[in-house]
């Protein structure tokens, strides 16, 4: 990702590969890079106030004047809703990290976070990069008008237009409203994984992925941030091979990454503590309205009581597509009832958990 996300040189044709696996309840679930900036910021407090050089670094997007009013109304229960991308682009800083050559950049990694009103707990929805979607119709950054397409790559939206039209397709796919967005790249992954010192993991058989270069015998294993990368990239050394294959490892990853953050004393090394949040910052794009370090600090804040523990991932509840079996579908009634339940601030149906896509 460059921080210009909508420009036309990061247009590309999406990355073929199918999607196979098994939606399951995890209470740890994926814990995604939202909760990970609250609590490094969090763990702050008010001295990163005295660090105002880091609100440039920064980049924001302005939703409302990029969606205007053609999106679905703001529900006094619905809790907070945040979409969290991590993009692949292979530009700039990215272009070095043994990720591929292909041209410009995708949602490599796409979830809706909700925080249900008192934020207490959160669900964190994967969208898988591989679902047949419609896209709306959307306006390119030149200000073009970009027509509406059916069965289209979901990871393809974000190249094709632009962070402000995968926002409007997530709205209009789920009728939930998005109040933020938030964006990193591999670059940004990386650098905050050796900004922490690295991240433990424990694996139970050997992955090796010529691919992403990921060779890891079983047992555990101290990651760096190249070895981090390639650990939540890597999709052919697991399961089928499939790009859901891979959900698994991330979600395993984020848990451990979280941890690691949490055990470290942040509070006790203001330097330590700077360096990540530059790391972070530097990488971060968001919606314009948490695109300053205050305003990320107070949304943190008000996620304190969010406990890590009760988080619980879902993924968008798929189907093989009958076309093209590498490619999957929302399945129906099940993504009905996962959206209704975000919307209203309910609580999850077990119904709605269930995939008729069961590779990975």
């Amino acid at each position: 990702m460059t921080h210009s996300a909508t420009t036309e040189s990061r247009r590309a044709q999406p990355e073929s590969g199918g999607g196979r696996r098994r939606p399951k309840r995890r209470r740890w679930g994926r814990i995604v890079l939202l909760s990970l900036l609250a609590v490094v910021l969090a763990a702050g407090g008010t001295g990163y106030w005295l660090y105002s050089d880091l609100n440039g670094n920064i980049d924001g997007v302005d939703l409302d004047e990029a969606l205007g009013e053609d999106r679905p109304e703001k529900l006094p229960t619905s809790g907070q809703n945040v979409l969290v991308l991590g993009s692949d682009s292979r530009a700039g800083d990215n272009a070095g990290l043994g990720t591929g050559k292909v041209a410009g950049a995708r949602s490599d990694t796409a979830l809706v976070m909700h925080i249900p009103e008192g934020r207490r707990q959160a669900v964190a929805v994967s969208i898988p990069r591989d679902t047949l979607v419609t896209r709306p119709e959307c306006t390119k950054a030149d200000g073009s008008a970009l027509p509406q397409a059916e069965r289209v790559m979901f990871n393809s939206v974000y190249s094709t237009a632009g962070p402000a039209c995968v926002v409007k397709t997530v709205e209009k796919m789920s009728g939930v409203r998005m109040d933020h967005y938030m964006e990193i790249d591999f670059a940004g992954f990386k650098g905050l994984v050796d900004a922490i010192g690295g991240v433990t993991v424990t694996v139970d058989e050997p992955i090796k992925d010529s691919t992403s270069g990921l060779d890891l015998s079983a047992g555990t294993h101290k990651l760096d941030g190249t070895d981090s990368l390639a650990f939540v990239r890597t999709r052919h050394g697991v399961g089928d091979g499939s790009d859901l294959g891979r959900i698994g490892l991330q979600q395993q990853f984020m848990i451990a990454l979280l941890s690691e953050v949490k055990k470290q004393d942040l509070f006790g090394s203001p330097t330590k503590t700077y360096k990540i949040a530059d790391t972070l910052t530097s990488a971060l794009t968001t919606d314009s309205e948490l695109a300053s370090l205050t305003s990320l600090a107070d949304f943190a804040r008000s996620m304190n009581g969010v406990d890590p523990a009760s988080m619980e991932t879902v993924m968008l509840p798929v189907a093989y597509d009958k076309t093209d079996p590498n490619r999957v579908v929302a399945a129906h009634p099940q993504a009905d009832q996962l959206w209704k339940a975000i919307r209203s601030d309910a609580e999850i149906p077990e119904s709605a958990k269930k995939s008729p896509a069961t590779g990975g």
